[in-house]
């Protein structure tokens, strides 16, 4: 199924509905009300985005609540949909809540649209980063709840428009809760909670790691058109995933805003590179980056990310504060504050992918929809701003990185449309926009 051949993202931004397919449940807009919602009422869930974490997602949506079901999904690739729908199918604990029929299984570049039409209560949106603004905005025009995958945009233009479509959100009612899901982690929660309370003092510097090996490549295959490559192989163009150090390091730079109690960065300055992913199927991405973010309350965050093969992993979070440091990590080192009495978390350890969907759904039963477009948007610039200051190699203050103009979308979303150019960065030579 292809968009019209002459759309913009303008247009694609403001196209929130598209008209009612074939199987269309009888559709409702949950935009104007903020009444509980009673447990005999069934929720409708839609899935737009059909890879591993679509799939995950659509799975721990339908274990929240105990009246569910996904009756609605939506790829840009048939084989991506009949394996989500496979995978999930043999699920024993949620099978009897997927209702999919032929008819509510949509296929194409404007498949968001249709799963939107299609009568769903609530949203997945599990696509590549590009298309969240796009997504998020059709939604909450259309009066829908939204789960959002982080991050929420890969420049600057799209952040500006998801964070006014989590004001418009707000005013209508309706849930946006973030794919971020440290935010719902129990440890980290109340190992912030003595942070932010003074456990460390006053804060003097932050460091982040996301130290870890390669992912998929997909390798292009004859016939396909430039679009479809880049799709498929998304996560190594910056116009659809942002670079790696927005579509993953955004989370340890999440908790660094988070332990910073909301405080982002005032300017970033760093270094990046390709030294093992040189290759043509690892795009215009690189496999490194070093970023000095700095506070104007005083404090550093000092970030850090790679991902090549063969070298030792750690993702982790260290605050240094004049009583102590502390160490933020789930899993090898644990959630520790060193200070005059040393303090680990020795509490309940939650699954911060089902809880964030759990969260969701008891917030919509209690009409009282959570909302957390405010720091998605926010910590999704901050990674960009990173990747502006690599990318360059100037210094980039948040002003600059919020106004920016630059806008990595392609003229048109269709097979035969050509993706936006993708040169690979050159520190001194690309410039800021």
């Amino acid at each position: 199924m292809k968009t019209p051949a002459d759309l913009s993202r303008r247009q694609f931004l403001q196209s929130s509905s598209a008209a009612a397919a074939a199987g269309t449940l009888a559709a409702r807009d949950l935009s104007a009300q903020n009444a509980p919602v009673a447990n005999s009422s069934l929720l409708r869930i839609g899935l737009i985005g059909c890879g591993g974490r679509g799939t995950g997602a659509a799975s721990q949506a339908l274990a929240a609540d105990s009246n569910v079901k996904l009756v609605a999904v939506g790829d840009a690739f048939r084989d991506r949909l009949d394996l989500s729908l496979e995978t999930l199918g043999k699920q024993k604990e949620i099978a009897d809540k997927i209702d999919v029929p032929e008819t509510r299984r949509f296929v194409g570049l404007d498949a968001y649209q249709k799963v939107i039409a299609s009568g769903v209560d609530v949203v997945l949106l599990t696509t590549p980063p590009h298309f969240r603004p796009i997504h998020i905005k059709a939604a909450i025009d259309a009066g829908k709840h939204v789960f959002a995958e982080k991050p929420v945009a890969v420049d600057a233009p799209g952040v500006r428009s998801v964070l006014a479509t989590c004001e418009e959100a707000r005013r209508k009612k309706l849930a946006v809760v973030s794919g971020l899901c440290i935010r719902y982690s129990h440890g980290f929660q109340e190992i912030i909670k003595r942070i932010h309370t003074g456990a460390l003092g006053k804060l003097r510097t932050l460091q982040a790691n996301d130290f870890r090996g390669p992912i998929w490549v997909k390798p292009r295959q004859p016939g396909q058109t430039d679009m479809e490559y880049h799709l498929r192989n998304w996560y190594y163009f910056t116009w659809l995933s942002g670079d790696f150090n927005v579509e993953q390091h955004v989370h340890m730079l999440d908790v660094c805003a988070w332990v910073m109690n909301g405080e982002y960065p005032a300017t970033a300055m760093g270094l990046g590179g390709r030294a093992q992913r040189t290759g043509e199927e690892f795009g215009n991405i690189y496999d490194h980056h070093s970023v000095i973010y700095e506070f104007a309350s005083g404090p550093r965050l000092h970030a850090y990310c790679r991902q090549q093969s063969g070298l030792r992993g750690d993702i982790s979070v260290h605050v240094a504060g004049e009583k102590g440091i502390a160490r933020l990590a789930e899993r090898d080192r644990g959630l520790v504050l060193e200070t005059a009495d040393k303090w680990t978390y020795d509490g309940v350890k939650n699954n911060i992918y089902q809880t964030e969907h759990d969260e969701l759904f008891a917030s919509i039963r209690r009409g009282q929809p959570i909302n957390n477009g405010d720091y998605m948007c926010r910590s999704t610039l901050m990674a960009i701003m990173g990747r502006m200051a690599t990318y360059t190699g100037q210094q980039i203050t948040w002003e600059q990185a919020l106004n920016s103009k630059e806008n990595l979308s392609p003229d048109g979303y269709t097979w035969d449309a050509k993706p936006p150019p993708s040169p690979i960065a050159v520190p001194g030579v690309t410039k800021f926009i």
